[in-house]
């Protein structure tokens, strides 16, 4: 192992997994009002309610995958008697699925945060920095997954990214395995440590707060400003609406 190797492939990942769990503790300690995701439903709706459900279900869709992939051994899959092959063009096909919504749902909501002048004016330069990394990730994610798993001769990264990475939980990575994988995979890689890293000092840390059954019921009261008619039955002088809960 080289020590280039030792440096990108073991101490930069535990850098930045020490950086995402101490920060989150200290965003918790001295920015608990700070750890949502701001909310910018009021200044426009429209594009919101198609963008950001699109987009969040898609990156659902795409972690499981990175989950089944990744995580789960190999072994495991064949135990259950799926064979690599088929596994392959589910996975590409699942993933070119899960790419499609994250590309037109990140769009959407680009468009929104650009053009949308209200919008834009809430946007801070951390925002802007999860933008970037996010989009650099999603993009990262696309070539492989339909460049080279769907449309291409595919590649095992089960055998080579997966064992890199699931080492690095045991105080045990592989890095020969990481570094004779394909460059995309490990710029994707590399990619990967960098958002965990800036994470926590980003609105991305609202997805922990995320309550789970917006999932099925992705709207919440809230009680308006403006006086609901004194005879109408069941009113007590204001008005109750249903706003959608995506940011």
């Amino acid at each position: 192992m080289s020590t280039w190797d030792r440096w990108w492939w073991v101490i930069l990942p535990y850098i930045a997994l020490a950086v995402f769990v101490v920060g989150h503790v200290w965003r918790w300690r001295y920015d608990q009002f700070g750890w949502t995701s701001r909310s910018t439903e009021l200044q426009e709706r429209k594009l919101l309610k198609w963008g950001s459900p699109m987009f969040h279900y898609a990156a659902f869709a795409a972690i499981g995958g990175h989950v089944v992939g990744i995580l789960i051994p190999e072994r495991f899959t064949n135990w259950l008697g799926l064979p690599d092959a088929d596994y392959r063009w589910f996975s590409a096909i699942a993933g070119a699925i899960a790419t499609l919504g994250l590309i037109i749902g990140a769009v959407i909501l680009a468009y929104r945060r650009l053009r949308i002048p209200r919008v834009r004016a809430t946007t801070s330069a951390v925002d802007w920095v999860a933008i970037v990394l996010l989009t650099i990730v999603i993009i990262l994610g696309i070539i492989p997954t339909v460049g080279v798993n769907l449309l291409g001769g595919g590649y095992d990264y089960r055998m080579s990214v997966a064992l890199w990475f699931r080492g690095l939980f045991v105080g045990d990575p592989d890095v020969g395995a990481i570094a004779h994988a394909p460059l995309i995979y490990q710029i994707h890689a590399t990619a990967a440590w960098m958002i965990l890293a800036a994470w926590p000092f980003t609105r991305l840390v609202h997805a922990w707060s995320y309550p789970l059954w917006y999932l099925w019921r992705p709207f919440i009261i809230y009680r308006s400003r403006v006086p609901a008619h004194p005879t109408e039955p069941g009113t007590s002088g204001r008005r109750w609406r249903r706003i959608g809960a995506r940011y």
